[in-house]
């Protein structure tokens, strides 16, 4: 797995102050995506364990309060392999810290279902992903007053409720 770039103190992504890391590779190529660069698999720099200890030290601040895995496109297979350890170990060293997710994919209709990605590896990561944001971006929907979001069509959803329940539940701060 690749990735395109790490932001170590990112309040644009999720509530608080979070580390972001953003991967490489995308298959949705979303109409005026603010990252194109990152659509390529081998666009950025290899992910390897010197980039998870970066991580994990750049979370250890009180004031930092969790990841954000962008992209790219982290619920693609290749770079799911690759951040799942990320995310085991980050729920192991940070378990108050929350992890969001920002996906292309639909949390319903395509990851959940296994359309997207139908392995153990899809059910262990979402396992360890508090919120995900789900829908490819739409231009014609775009709207900046949106709260962690750039387009209307994007939901925030608490995945520990959604998958308790079985239902799609939206986080209450949304």
């Amino acid at each position: 797995m690749n990735y395109a770039k790490i932001k170590k103190c990112d309040v644009a992504n999720g509530p608080g102050v979070r580390v972001s890391l953003f991967v490489s590779g995308c298959t949705h190529h979303c109409k005026n995506c603010f990252n194109k660069e990152a659509w390529d698999f081998n666009y950025g720099n290899c992910f390897n364990q010197q980039t998870e200890e970066e991580i994990l030290e750049a979370l250890k601040p009180d004031y930092i309060q969790g990841l954000s895995l962008l992209g790219g496109e982290p619920m693609e297979k290749a770079n799911q392999e690759g951040l799942l350890p990320l995310v085991k170990k980050v729920k192991e060293t940070y378990p108050n810290k929350s992890i969001w997710c920002y996906s292309g994919y639909t949390f319903d209709d395509q990851i959940l279902t296994g359309k997207a990605n139908d392995n153990e590896v899809t059910k262990e990561l979402l396992d360890n992903i508090d919120y995900i944001v789900d829908g490819e971006f739409v231009d014609e929907l775009k709207n900046p007053s949106l709260k962690f979001r750039g387009s209307s069509n994007q939901r925030i959803i608490d995945v520990k409720n959604s998958l308790k329940t079985g239902t799609v539940t939206l986080w209450e701060n949304a």
